[in-house]
């Protein structure tokens, strides 16, 4: 059982990774307001296609909760009704979340495949705490701790209802990022502790403080990250999305913190690489975060330096995110070296 469970909880942990992706794929295409309700879209399970689906007409059934735009706002449906030969108020009500009322078919989409890959990986966590309790006897820390990805999950979806609700507020999409990292950096230990093959890793001090600083380092540049991408939207908004040259025009203090701090990230992770290499400790996982970083500043100096060419914003949201997984995987091998020289 417990190489199923390890194999679930791979599943899972890609799951995740493809909401990442995804989410990367909506904040690239500015599609996070394409459905504005939640957990539906525009009150539909399946979301519309054209504006006519979003427009009220005579002698049309409505179901309720679904979603019209009258006047640039959003009216909801009161009950089940058919509608009359005139619009009537009476059968609608003033959806109060937000005001915008705005239908753009591709952003729609491009937002409710978010939210099923969404449901998808929630459906694979949930399946791994089912599976963890298998493993209640040997281990109950990953039993445990799987369900708490479970419960983690319902609240990254609850903060996801959140951002939609603020018209992505810029604290609320920080904070529905990081959590999305904390769920990786969980399952991932999850995955860590449920190996039960041999390690061949030596234990080194220094290594084990530096992996540790290095790891809240890509944290930090993260947070200040997901700052420069609001900035980026904002610019946007006044430039339009055919003008990518003006987005990085007059910069916020932001975005100079970090491109600053970026150099501090690939220094550190540099002299960590230097020093396992040295001492031969075996963390071979070094190599992919540097392959990481490497592509972190190369897509960070294309969207300054060539106009934000297509992908580039999304594919260094998701490599920071992956950068993220490989330093949490290689801090967990360092402890892991420690706890088995404890036990020589």
């Amino acid at each position: 059982m417990q190489n199923k469970f390890t194999k679930i909880t791979k599943i899972a942990l890609v799951l995740v990774y493809l909401v990442i992706i995804a989410g990367a794929v909506v904040r690239m295409t500015g599609s996070g307001m394409g459905c504005p309700d939640w957990p539906k879209c525009f009150g539909y399970y399946i979301p519309p296609t054209e504006i006519s689906e979003l427009e009220w007409q005579p002698q049309r059934e409505f179901k309720k909760g679904q979603v019209i735009i009258v006047e640039e706002t959003l009216r909801v449906a009161k009950s089940d009704f058919i509608t009359a030969n005139t619009y009537k108020d009476d059968n609608w009500e003033l959806y109060t979340k937000h005001d915008y009322a705005v239908f753009n078919p591709t952003h729609t989409w491009v937002e409710f495949i978010n939210r099923l890959f969404g449901a998808l990986a929630g459906l694979g966590t949930l399946i791994m705490g089912i599976a963890s309790f298998w493993l209640w006897k040997k281990q109950k820390k990953i039993t445990i701790l799987s369900w708490v990805v479970v419960f983690a999950m319902g609240f990254q979806a609850w903060l996801g209802a959140t951002v939609v609700y603020s018209v992505l507020a810029p604290a609320k999409i920080t904070i529905h990022m990081v959590m999305a990292l904390i769920i990786v950096g969980m399952i991932l230990y999850i995955l860590n502790a449920a190996n039960e093959k041999p390690r061949s890793h030596k234990a080194d001090k220094p290594v084990k403080y530096l992996i540790f600083i290095t790891l809240f380092a890509t944290l930090i540049q993260v947070v200040l990250g997901t700052q420069v991408r609001q900035f980026v939207d904002e610019q946007i908004m006044v430039y339009g999305d055919y003008a990518p040259e003006f987005w990085l025009n007059a910069p916020d203090v932001y975005f100079y913190l970090h491109r600053s701090f970026s150099i501090i990230v690939v220094l550190l992770n540099l002299y960590l690489a230097y020093r396992i290499t040295k001492l031969n400790l075996g963390y071979s996982k070094i190599n992919w975060v540097l392959l990481m970083l490497l592509i972190e500043v190369i897509t960070g100096m294309a969207m300054y330096y060539l106009d934000f060419p297509f992908s580039t914003q999304a594919l260094h949201l998701v490599i920071a995110s992956l950068l993220f997984g490989f330093q949490s995987y290689l801090a967990l091998e360092v402890i892991n070296a420690f706890k088995t020289r404890k036990t020589l």
